[in-house]
């Protein structure tokens, strides 16, 4: 009984979010470029990276806070994972997720997220090989999750995080919180269904001197003051607001061998729905090689298709794990995306 009634809540959960994001979708406009703080859509992690990003129901290393923070409630060991995407247009992207099980009170995680550039030439209609300055741009975001098991298959979890964009003197922040559950069930083998909705906060809005600007009171008077200073005022935008559902089950699973599917179906606020599809063939839990596809049936992407190598391997008189994957990504006519991660079981 206890079990239908979490199932139902499961459910009900996610009908409630499908609801309230689809009165948001309003006309057929992808909505494209509306948002702020965009870097958050960027899949965390090679494991996942490497499956196409269908990782919302899967718990299988710290990096899960950022697909789905009732993940980490899976997890019975602390884990460090650590990861970097040398990211389109030679930016770079960085990831740190620490997951600490307490027992009984539930699993703590922190996350940390960087996206960087290098330095860039200040550059003017007049000087247009540059002024002798230079700028730079960055984004950054730092999380705090919780988790826990309401029963033997159901989770749930909260992650409350401060989100940083930078551009040369300009600043803006915000506040989110992401939401998840996890729901494992007896059918396919052990499918484990799983839903999130990510970035759910206030808006972004840049802020700085470099708005600050001079003008003339009035131009066609000799002799008027054109020094009076002002200030530009910007205009607000949203989070890119994502809601997830997906599924995953062991198609194979042996004392050897484990074959892992999973499917994703997003719903963001800023495109059109999508459906991210992955694959993992594990050897002894020791070796995986993976493959996926992301953002299958979007119009107007590039690339999708990704694929991803790992080994996991025990520490000399030890029986912690350290964890090295590898993905790539393919982005079309922008090439393609390479992501290293290195993960700790202690």
């Amino acid at each position: 009984m206890k079990k239908r009634i979490l199932l139902n809540l499961f459910f009900i959960a996610v009908l409630s979010f499908t609801s309230v994001l689809a009165q948001n979708s309003g006309v057929n406009v992808s909505k494209v470029g509306t948002t702020a703080g965009t870097f958050l859509e960027i899949s965390q992690g090679a494991s996942a990276t490497g499956m196409g990003g269908a990782s919302v129901s899967r718990a299988n290393d710290a990096t899960v806070v950022y697909w789905n923070p009732a993940g980490i409630a899976g997890l019975d060991q602390y884990e460090v994972d650590i990861s970097h995407t040398e990211w389109l247009a030679q930016t770079n992207l960085d990831f740190a997720a620490l997951v600490l099980p307490l027992g009984e009170f539930g699993t703590l995680g922190f996350s940390y997220t960087s996206l960087s550039m290098p330095d860039m030439k200040v550059r003017t209609v007049d000087q247009p090989e540059g002024t002798g300055e230079y700028f730079s741009a960055g984004d950054l975001a730092f999380g705090v999750s919780y988790a826990r098991n309401l029963s033997e298959r159901f989770a749930v979890g909260f992650t409350a995080k401060y989100i940083q964009e930078t551009i040369w003197h300009m600043s803006s922040s915000a506040f989110a919180v992401d939401v998840g559950t996890v729901f494992k069930t007896d059918l396919f083998g052990g499918m484990v269904i799983g839903a999130s909705i990510s970035n759910f906060g206030s808006s972004m809005k840049l802020q700085g001197i470099d708005t600050r600007t001079f003008s003339s009171v009035d131009p066609a008077q000799l002799g008027t003051n054109n020094q009076i200073p002002y200030s530009i005022d910007l205009d607000s935008w949203n989070l890119p607001l994502l809601f997830r559902i997906g599924v995953s089950t062991n198609a194979i699973k042996t004392e050897d061998y484990r074959w892992t599917v999973a499917v994703d179906a997003l719903h963001p606020n800023d495109n059109y729905e999508s459906l991210n599809v992955g694959t993992e063939f594990s050897y002894k839990e020791s070796i995986f090689l993976r493959a996926g596809y992301q953002s299958l049936f979007l119009t107007d992407h590039e690339g999708g298709l990704s694929f991803g190598v790992g080994l996991n391997s025990k520490m000399l008189f030890s029986t912690d794990v350290v964890k090295f994957d590898y993905a790539y990504r393919d982005f079309g006519r922008l090439n393609g995306i390479n992501v290293f991660s290195v993960g700790v079981n202690f």
